[in-house]
């Protein structure tokens, strides 16, 4: 396991006004930690998603090309280039 990166975050004004609202005993959370690790969390997903759509669509535009735009290659090619040193 890694170890433990520390953070030390001021906000003011509205943006204070809103954590503090998200960590009270009506919000969501019990304190500004577990609520900026949530934060994390939720942007490392969408992060993930962006790059797997991205992936995604590349794949689709590829098998919509028409099968003639398509060619063989021999399996010992492929290996072949897969272990050039470049």
């Amino acid at each position: 396991m890694t170890k433990p990166m520390n953070l030390n975050v001021r906000v003011g004004g509205a943006l204070k006004d809103h954590v503090t609202a998200k960590i009270s005993d009506t919000g969501d959370y019990d304190n500004a930690s577990e609520y900026v690790r949530d934060l994390i969390r939720r942007d490392k997903e969408r992060t993930e998603y962006s790059t797997f759509e991205a992936k995604r669509a590349a794949l689709q535009k590829a098998f919509a090309l028409p099968d003639a735009d398509y060619s063989q290659v021999a399996m010992a090619d492929i290996i072949r280039q897969a272990t050039l040193p470049e």
